[in-house]
């Protein structure tokens, strides 16, 4: 098997996904759920509707895939710290490591206020909770896997790598609901490490 073709396909694979999840985020930010369709996607994608249910069962999936995609970079990122780094610095430099996707922004464009309203907008879609949890619920049995291998803990049995795994996925909850409403708004990074540094201190009460 050529390995080289074989990841050059699987790397064009990821391409497109990520072009369908950004093109579904960016109308609905712009026009509003209901008024996207699949075609519409498919369309702002540069690919056929036929292409896109090859990835994405409904346009819901495609929002919140992006959303998905960061979970499983943090996990993956979590696995790759040094072995004797403290557990919540290593899950913050995760975290960081995770959101270098960037903010949610398309590339080359500014997060301008009415892009921010329609973001709130369409977080807030009620259509878009079931896809929200569904994504949330898988990101959060990733994450305590790899809390798991690092602690020498089950992740099946015991209640550390799930704890931990159910704060982190609520913590990102925060820190992303948090950029929205700042004023002014702060960059993602700064507001990052504001939550995790909170976390890592035990969550003092504040003074």
């Amino acid at each position: 098997m050529d390995t080289d073709h074989t990841g050059l396909r699987e790397r064009k694979k990821q391409q497109t996904r990520i072009a369908l999840s950004w093109a579904a985020i960016r109308l609905t930010v712009e026009r509003g759920f209901d008024n996207v369709r699949i075609e519409d996607i498919a369309a702002e994608a540069g690919v056929s509707t036929r292409t896109f249910s090859n990835y994405f069962g409904s346009k819901g999936e495609a929002i919140v895939a992006r959303h998905h995609d960061r979970a499983r970079a943090i996990a993956a990122a979590l696995r790759a710290r040094p072995a004797g780094e403290p557990i919540w610095d290593a899950i913050t430099h995760a975290a960081l490591e995770g959101f270098a996707l960037g903010e949610p922004v398309p590339d080359g464009q500014a997060a301008t206020q009415d892009w921010v309203e329609g973001l709130r907008l369409m977080v807030a879609e009620p259509t878009l909770q079931g896809e929200f949890q569904k994504a949330g619920a898988a990101a959060e049995a990733e994450f305590a896997l790899a809390v798991a291998e690092r602690t020498g803990t089950d992740a099946a049995r015991d209640v550390y790598p799930r704890l931990v795994a159910g704060v982190v996925g609520a913590a990102i909850n925060v820190v992303t609901q948090q950029w929205l409403v700042a004023d002014p708004r702060p960059s993602l990074e700064d507001v990052l490490r504001d939550v995790f540094g909170r976390l890592a201190a035990g969550l003092p009460e504040p003074r």
